[in-house]
């Protein structure tokens, strides 16, 4: 941990101390690379006490998939940034049944940004934002497959998203990006059980987004 922090330390000295191209108004600024989601550990419970197991808890697991987003910059400072991705899928696990489930979706991102230090080559910014969580598809798996006859139907959400960031500048137009996200995303789900009946619960998935990037100025 010491040694990372002090990576980080002398990167953010280093881009203080470089010349750098700084944003400017009307500048677009692409990136593309992949992000991991990883959805916090406590994700709801599904009450099976009708099945006499009473309420059992609900995993889902994390995945990783390429992202892309534009940024634009309404000055040195402020920009506005739309995230896009190819689709994530994550499994969906009930405690005694196992795996029930397979989920893909899109996570949609718009959000208003602050680049604090537009002059240097490390570039660090913190943005805020609404997130759309699109569920593309949702497929029964292990305990609901068939031939048990069992089903799983997950809704899109909406909510806030927050982001910490940086931008290190190679070229006046070429640079790396990292970033952090926290998405709020909570899913209403009904589960049908064979021999128990038709459940609904709510998902918390709320993530922390780990992205990289390559990105382009222009």
């Amino acid at each position: 941990m010491r040694t990372l922090i002090s990576a980080l330390a002398l990167t953010a000295a280093i881009g203080l101390a470089a010349p750098a191209s700084a944003h400017e108004a009307g500048d677009w600024l692409f990136r593309v690379g992949a992000s991991a989601v990883d959805p916090k550990s406590d994700n709801g419970t599904l009450d099976l006490t009708a099945a006499g197991l009473g309420p059992q808890k609900i995993e889902v697991d994390d995945n990783t998939s390429v992202t892309f987003n534009v940024t634009y910059m309404y000055s040195k400072n402020v920009g506005v940034e739309i995230l896009a991705a190819l689709p994530f899928e994550h499994d969906i696990y009930v405690e005694t049944l196992g795996l029930v489930g397979t989920v893909e979706h899109l996570p949609p991102t718009v959000s208003l940004q602050y680049h604090f230090m537009p002059d240097s080559v490390f570039q660090p910014y913190a943005g805020l934002g609404l997130n759309y969580t699109a569920m593309l598809t949702s497929k029964e798996r292990g305990a609901l497959q068939d031939p048990l006859g069992g089903s799983l139907d997950v809704d899109d959400s909406f909510g806030l998203a927050a982001q910490l960031g940086f931008d290190y500048r190679i070229t006046d137009q070429w640079f790396l990006n990292f970033d952090l996200r926290y998405i709020d995303i909570d899913v209403d789900t009904i589960v049908s059980v064979p021999g128990v009946g038709t459940l609904k619960t709510e998902v918390n998935i709320d993530p922390v987004v780990y992205g990289i990037h390559l990105g382009y100025r222009f």
